[in-house]
């Protein structure tokens, strides 16, 4: 078919459009960003597509998004799901509240927005019911953030449910990164040409005509309205264009031009219409009639080509809506918004109908600011920290009351703060200088500018702020001096060598002070193979306890080293594990979560590691969610499950997609090491030894030279390994990936034939795990000891090491230590004895997934004319990375509803995988799913 009219030479555009749908019509799914300048024809794509699906068994839902909406959280979600809600009884328990609570439906905390996204995926999955299902949003660059977050996490899971959403936007915003993409450009030089004849069916002088086609650089809109605004006489010869206005503002331009020969009264209903993004001719009834406009309005703006009033609301395209509204006087604004809020139920949607009556104000006035402030606490109640910001904001615009005033600015600064926008909270707070305030309100500002200005520079100023503005809330808020002091210590800590050491000091002294001394601790474990985490505390934790006691920990860790702070933080690590965190205390088991590795806790690491990722789900903490993973990612890692911990980095990105979460990829540096992936691992360490220099946090350079240590050691590559681990030595002191680093650095300097370097890294590894006295601490010691002794003298204390780190079930170290005492023994000629360990380390190592370090085994055992016993044919390697991860949780029991809620993909391609996964592994029900994953010898299903 020939298009003409705006869709001339679109034949690509559509034809990619119209394959999507009909992959959704068989069954499968995909997201499509349509991008491209106002007017360059998305809409009038949409149109189309949308056109020619009746009949066709398609479901269609199709919404406008809004610009003066982007500050409602989810407002954009609601317009698209509102005629879904239905099949919102269908979802799981916690995504229904979920949504629901996003959408004011029911009172509830703020949702988590993983959970909203989750639910939209669920959702969309409902409404398809086994057909296909077209989403479309236009103008989705005026989606509110929540919304988009949601939106782009649902795109991105979609899979086999035949489902099509398609996404029309300006410019793609981040949030929209990495969706597949059609740009949308101008029309070339003949098809400009010929729509250009179609606008204007009478002669056009020449020298316009090409004006015309030169200025509007292809973009069909411009071509077929910047010529109705022409005159006769311009027609005929005498028009110039001026090139000074942006193309978009010429349009508008035009577009208003058109409609000024309309009645005023129409024109008045045109506004009235643009200032409504919910399009409900209801509402628009109802305020029109107010405004005492009547049929021959809607008939005006109907003959002008500029408004249909139908099941909605909507103008002939979005920049009609726009221009409408931009070039009104704020007289004329201020009429429409008053019609509007009285025209909208105070019960309904009382939000929308309080900012259409704040537009309408002119004057401060106490009742609508009043309005606003209950507002912005729906909204805070929704999750949606932005729109209670604007809410917020407004209302002190509004205040007649200086000190009320100034008690709402500080208010929504603190809510743009919350919402990721520091710049816009410092930006408030300036304003708040004048007005009245107690002295705790002056406490608070202090805090929130010194939050705020951390957040927008992270530079060395920030914890000498955040220490002064703890110091002043004590005596006026205890709990909240509290949160500011540790703040202030993790920015400090978090500096490592790229801050001050003076200035962790200083902070960690003042919170000794600050703070009262624990209670004596319980008495140590006579044996000191018993971690002291297993001890029980008689009771010393409870309420703020646990807080206070990883405070205390942590300063005098950072103020006096590891062997003052050891009893505080095990008294931490029991008041933690014992007692039942409130959500505050959520945020603050990541210190305790850190005590366990510096204390060389393994079971308190995996322990405390599980309660708080269990914690973060039951409360839908999405912000600590993360974090939370990523220490359960490294006590999986420790417990050689490498593909759980590959999960947990899966799950902690898709958490990332949703929120916009900053968080490094650290997880994935370490894998990659463990992995044995050289450009893996050097592709993100560059990238966050980049990000670390430029936000100052050293912890960064410390978490790529120990993946790096452990890269080069597992791979044989001795010399790069002392190159990473030499540059901890200055720092072990800060202890973490820095103190782990050493035991790296001993094997590649004792490889290398470095022996003083090796006794250097040795001496201070004693020191940091002498004083603890764990088993996993000895182990650690006893290992690196091994490798400095004479010849003949190292097998005991290999084997004392391999025993000590099966107690502890770290099976990545006893392959480790069973492949250096192969390299041993292999050394001394005894070459059986040197081929059973390494054969052992070949097997374990390989069976964690440690590719680097099972390949140095292979090496070693070739070396002595031995090959590794061939790996077992393995029925999961014919699987993709989600057919596995979907029979693995089968085959533990969950549902495909459960299935589909842990990896973030919907039931229904959750059952799409599963039946891929019987096909090829021959098996017709999820009962044979233990034995094919687990038996070696059964041999494939024929391919398919």
């Amino acid at each position: 078919m020939t298009e003409t009219g705006p869709l001339r030479g679109r034949h690509r555009e559509l034809a990619e459009l119209d394959g999507l749908v009909e992959r959704a019509r068989a069954g499968r799914s995909g997201a499509l960003v349509v991008s491209g300048e106002a007017g360059v024809g998305k809409t009038a794509l949409l149109d189309r597509m949308v056109a020619a699906r009746p009949g066709t068994g398609v479901r269609v839902e199709r919404v406008v998004a809004w610009e003066s909406e982007m500050e409602l959280a989810y407002a954009g979600l609601q317009q698209l799901c509102g005629p879904m809600m239905g099949s919102a009884v269908r979802l799981p328990g916690p995504q229904r509240e979920a949504i629901e609570a996003a959408f004011g439906l029911r009172a509830a905390g703020a949702p988590s927005p993983f959970l909203v996204g989750l639910a939209l995926l669920g959702l969309l999955t409902e409404a398809a019911d086994g057909r296909a299902l077209l989403c479309v949003v236009d103008d989705a660059q005026w989606l509110d953030e929540a919304s988009a977050r949601a939106v782009a996490f649902a795109a991105r899971r979609l899979d086999a449910e035949g489902i099509a959403v398609v996404l029309a936007m300006r410019t793609v915003g981040t949030v929209f990164t990495g969706l597949p993409r059609l740009a949308v450009e101008g029309l070339g030089h003949d098809d400009s040409h010929e729509l250009l004849r179609l606008a204007v069916p009478g002669g056009l002088d020449r020298r316009v005509r090409d004006q015309l086609v030169a200025e509007a650089r292809g973009n069909p809109l411009a071509l077929r309205e910047l010529p109705r605004a022409l005159s006769p006489a311009e027609i005929a010869g005498g028009f110039s264009l001026t090139g000074s206005m942006p193309l978009e503002s010429r349009i508008e331009q035009s577009l208003v031009a058109q409609l000024a020969p309309l009645p005023g009264s129409a024109r008045l209903l045109l506004l009235l219409a643009a200032a409504d993004p919910t399009g409900d001719p209801g509402l628009l009834w109802r305020a029109s009639a107010a405004l005492g406009l009547g049929q021959a309005d809607f008939d005006a703006a109907k003959e002008a080509d500029a408004l249909t009033v139908g099941a909605r609301v909507s103008f002939r395209h979005p920049l009609v809506r726009s221009a409408v509204y931009r070039t009104a006087s704020q007289e004329w604004r201020r009429r429409v918004h008053a019609a509007l809020a009285d025209a909208t139920g105070a019960g309904r949607d009382p939000d929308r109908r309080a900012w259409h009556r704040a537009s309408a104000t002119l004057r401060p006035d106490e009742e609508v600011a009043a309005d606003l402030e209950r507002s912005a606490a729906r909204a805070r109640a929704r999750g949606g920290a932005a729109a209670a910001a604007a809410f917020l904001e407004r209302a002190a615009e509004l205040t007649p009351d200086p000190v009320l005033r100034g008690q709402r600015l500080i208010a929504a600064a603190e809510a743009k703060h919350d919402a990721g926008a520091p710049a816009a909270a410092l930006r408030l707070l300036d304003t708040v200088g004048g007005h009245p305030l107690t002295t705790l309100q002056q406490a608070l500002v202090v805090r929130l500018r010194a939050r705020a200005g951390y957040a927008l520079r992270r530079d060395a100023s920030g914890p000498g702020l955040l220490l002064a503005a703890a110091q002043g809330l004590e005596g006026l808020d205890p709990v909240l001096a509290r949160d500011t002091y540790i703040e202030a210590l993790a920015a400090a800590i978090y500096g490592g060598r790229l801050g001050d050491a003076a200035q962790v000091t200083a902070v960690a002294t003042a919170i000794l002070r600050a703070t009262p001394a624990p209670e004596p601790p319980a008495p140590e474990p006579a044996a000191a193979d018993a971690p002291a985490a297993d001890a029980p505390d008689g009771g010393t934790a409870g309420g703020g306890r646990a807080r206070d006691l990883i405070l205390r920990g942590q300063a005098l860790l950072a103020a006096h080293g590891q062997e003052a702070a050891i009893g505080t933080l095990r008294q931490a690590q029991r008041a933690f594990l014992e007692q039942a965190p409130d959500s505050l205390e959520l945020h603050w088991m990541w210190f305790a979560s850190r005590a366990a590795q510096d204390l060389w806790d393994a079971r308190a690491l995996r322990a405390l590691a599980d309660r708080q990722v269990e914690l973060a789900r039951a409360e839908g903490v999405v912000t600590v969610l993360p974090i939370a993973l990523s220490l359960l990612m490294l006590a999986q890692t420790v417990d050689g499950d490498l593909d759980a911990a590959e999960a947990s980095c899966d799950e902690i990105d898709a958490i990332k997609d949703v929120t916009g979460h900053p968080l490094p990829q650290y997880g994935r540096l370490f894998l990659a090491a463990y992995r044995g992936q050289a450009g893996e691992t050097e592709r993100l360490a560059a990238r966050i030894r980049a990000d670390s220099y430029t936000r100052g946090e050293g912890y960064g350079l410390s978490a790529v030279n120990f993946s790096q240590a452990i890269l080069y050691n597992g791979l044989g590559r001795f010399a790069e390994a002392v190159e990473a681990g030499r540059r901890e030595l200055p720092y072990t002191h800060e202890l973490s990936h820095a103190m782990r680093t050493l035991l790296e650095l001993v094997e590649a300097a004792a490889h290398t034939g470095e022996q003083a370097l090796a006794e250097q890294a040795f001496e201070q590894l004693a020191g940091v795990t002498r004083p603890v006295g764990t088993n996993w601490a000895r182990a650690v010691l006893t290992m690196a000891r091994a490798q400095l002794g004479p010849p003949g003298t190292a097998e005991p204390l290999y084997r004392e090491a391999i025993e000590r780190f099966e107690r502890e079930r770290i099976p990545i170290m006893v392959g480790r230590c069973r492949l250096l005492l192969g390299e041993e023994l292999s050394r001394l000629d005894r070459r059986a004895e040197a081929a059973e360990q390494l054969r052992a380390a070949y097997e374990s190592l390989s069976g964690c997934g440690l590719n680097g370090f099972a390949e140095r085994a292979a090496r070693e055992l070739r070396a002595l004319g031995q090959a590794p016993r061939a790996r077992p044919y393995e029925p999961a390697a014919r699987l993709t990375d989600q057919e596995l991860n979907v029979a693995r949780l089968a085959r533990e029991g969950l549902t495909n509803r459960d299935i589909g809620a842990r990896l973030f993909i919907s039931d229904r391609t959750a059952e799409y995988h599963l039946r891929k996964v019987f096909m090829k592994l021959g098996i017709k029900a999820r009962t044979d799913l233990r034995t094919a994953l687990s038996d070696p010898d059964r041999p494939p299903a024929p391919a398919q």
